[in-house]
């Protein structure tokens, strides 16, 4: 296993790609970024945020 590497991340960007990550409307190399990120399971239930 390789080790994690740090990465500086917008907040308004990553709270945007959040919102839509929750809505399905992010395309694939996107939802894939957000899930290695907050290492969120595919099939885990998509409510991070609260509504």
């Amino acid at each position: 296993m390789r080790p994690r590497v740090m990465q500086w991340v917008n907040t308004p960007v990553l709270v945007e790609a959040l919102l839509r990550y929750q809505q399905g409307r992010l395309p694939k190399s996107m939802k894939l970024w957000v899930e290695q990120l907050l290492e969120i399971s595919p099939n885990q239930d998509s409510g991070i945020l609260p509504h």
